[in-house]
Order: C-alpha cells, then sequence, then structure tokens
C-alpha cells in the first residue's frame, strides 16, 4: 500500500501530502486563533479515534501521500497520539511523518515522539519577549517553548523548524532577533504572513504584513531556493536558514500539494475553502474513493488578498 502512484488534481497538481489534525484543543489561546475562552469541548466520540487517524493515513498513503504532518490545535495534548504516530510510521510508503507544536510539552514528550517515528518538528514561536509571548497565548510561558525547543534537540532531532507569524506593531521589531538565532544554531526560521481568518479577520490591515518587508530590511539574505511553499535564503555563514511564507502576498496555490482532514474527519481541499468531504464511517475502498475525490476536486486557489477566508472554522478546529 504505497504512495507510488500519485494524484493529480484537475489543475495538474500532484497532491501527496496530508496534513491531519488529531485534536481542536490547545494548551494556549493565541490571539490570532481563539478567543480567550478558548474551544468548546466536544464530546470525546466526535473526534477521531486513533484507529480512524490511522485508518484515514492508510487510505491516504494508498492514494498516493507520501507525508503526513500530525497538527491540532496543539497536537501533544492529544490522548493516544504516540498510537497514532506509531501506527502512521509503520505504513509502508509513507516517507515522512512531521508534527507542529508549541513545544511547551516538548520536555516530557520529545523522547517518545521521536522513539514513535516522528521525523522532523516543526515549533511554533512568535516571539522572544516573555512579557509578548505571554499576552499573545493568553496561557503560555515563552521559557516552557524554548525548553521544548532543547528538549527536540536532546532527543536527536534535527532540521528544526520555527514558525513565526509575522505581525505588524507585535512582533516585526523582533525580526532581526529571529534571524539572528539562524547564525547560532541549525535551525530554518520561518515567517508566516498573518491569515484574515477566526478572530484576526477583522485586525486593523496594518497587522498583516508581506514577508517582502524582512527582505527590503535585510539585503544580506541570500537566496537558497523559491520551489515549495517557503521561500527559503541564508545569512553569510549562518549554518540555519530562513523560510519565507506568504500566503496572501504571493499566494503559492498553483504549487500546493497537500489536502487536510479535521479533527472530527472532514476533508478539506483548501485551508480557506468552505468545501468539506465527511470520511467518518468510511472503510477500504468507499474511503480511499472520497479521498481520491477530495484530492481530484481540489479547488484552485483561495481569495485572501480580496477578503478574509471563506471558511467558517478557526485555526484549531482545521489544524494548523
Amino acid at each position: 500500500m504505497g504512495g507510488a502512484n500519485s494524484l493529480q488534481d484537475q489543475y495538474g497538481r500532484t497532491v501527496d501530502y496530508l496534513r491531519l489534525s488529531v485534536t481542536d484543543l490547545c494548551n494556549y489561546r493565541c490571539q490570532y486563533c481563539m478567543g480567550p475562552q478558548g474551544v468548546e469541548k466536544r464530546p470525546h466520540g466526535a473526534m477521531l479515534s486513533v484507529e480512524e487517524c490511522v485508518e484515514i493515513g492508510a487510505a491516504a498513503v494508498a492514494c498516493g501521500v507520501k507525508k503526513i504532518r500530525l497538527t491540532g490545535g496543539e497536537p501533544l495534548v492529544r490522548r493516544g497520539l504516540l498510537d497514532i504516530c506509531r501506527g502512521l510510521r509503520a505504513l509502508p510508503g509513507l516517507e515522512e511523518l512531521c508534527l507542529t507544536t508549541n513545544g511547551s510539552l516538548l520536555p516530557n514528550l520529545a523522547g517518545p515522539l521521536r522513539k514513535a517515528g516522528v521525523d522532523r518538528l516543526n515549533i511554533s514561536l512568535d516571539t522572544l519577549h516573555p512579557d509578548r509571548f505571554a499576552a499573545m497565548t493568553r496561557l503560555g510561558r515563552l521559557e516552557d517553548a524554548l525548553s521544548g525547543i532543547q528538549a527536540a534537540e536532546d532527543a536527536g532531532f534535527t532540521n528544526l523548524k520555527l514558525d513565526t507569524v509575522l505581525i505588524g506593531g507585535f512582533n516585526d521589531d523582533e525580526i532581526n532577533d529571529f534571524l539572528a538565532l539562524t547564525m547560532d544554531h541549525p535551525w530554518e526560521v520561518r515567517f508566516i504572513e498573518l491569515m484574515p481568518m477566526g478572530p484576526c479577520a477583522q485586525w486593523e490591515k496594518s497587522c498583516f504584513l508581506p514577508v517582502e518587508h524582512i527582505l527590503k530590511n535585510n539585503p544580506a539574505l541570500q537566496i537558497l531556493s523559491t520551489e515549495g511553499v517557503a521561500r527559503r535564503y541564508r545569512l553569510p555563514q549562518a549554518p540555519g536558514t530562513v523560510g519565507l511564507i506568504s500566503p496572501v502576498s504571493h499566494d503559492f496555490c498553483g504549487a500546493c500539494r497537500r489536502i487536510r482532514v479535521t479533527a472530527d474527519g472532514r476533508l478539506k481541499g483548501c485551508l480557506h475553502s468552505r468545501e468539506e468531504r465527511p470520511l467518518r464511517g468510511l472503510h477500504g475502498e468507499a474511503l480511499q474513493s472520497a479521498i481520491r475525490a477530495g484530492i481530484v476536486q481540489k479547488p484552485s486557489r483561495h481569495h485572501l488578498a480580496d477578503r478574509p477566508s471563506d471558511t467558517p472554522r478557526t485555526m484549531n478546529q482545521i489544524g494548523g
């Protein structure tokens, strides 16, 4: 059941990447993601079980998926996460199993995640100032995130990626501090444009900075590659790299190769689309057929340059 026969959508894009959300819950309440009250806890049975997560992953690999990224909410709060990781890692044809986390729970889980077969981690880090970190996350502490990064390295994770949402008036004065991290560590610091969806859809326009702002003010950055979602750069003599992700100003829809499955089992061909396809209760060929249909009918692009996201869900309900 390998992923050799990757499928193309109706626009000729090869789709081989699944972002699988394992929970919509989070131990943070980031201001751009959700309200201060957090998310309403849904009945346990409303969410995908461990077995369903692995079954959907297996069907996706059978349809040509080669890479699976586990997301949330915060995936590390999900009970049974290690069982999900072990089940997915055992799938023939899966080339890469990744996970995105806020890092706060990695001190206890980095080692077990590595042993369970996770290949690579992305760790969210929007500021290097403790007070700003507390204000933005409402519940988090910067020291916990930094301890998580250290724990990931201690557990043997390499090629760490730090994801920083670029927000005008919040962290744009920290750009050079983030760039300096790549001079001291072999990390990829990735700046991601704030997307107008969920709570931040009505924020002031000044909050939505294009990543070109970074290039304009840091001419020393040397381009490495422009393929894929992140355009990659490096400062001279830096062991680390810089990624610029521009979903708004330079939408990368034409090269998008991903599909998403929400924690309640609905396939989305685009993060910003209203269209969803239920997968729960499907098995075998019926499940694969639904995934193939979702791939083929993937929307051509989003419309963030013209209006806020079309999805009625917040980011934690889709999978970051």
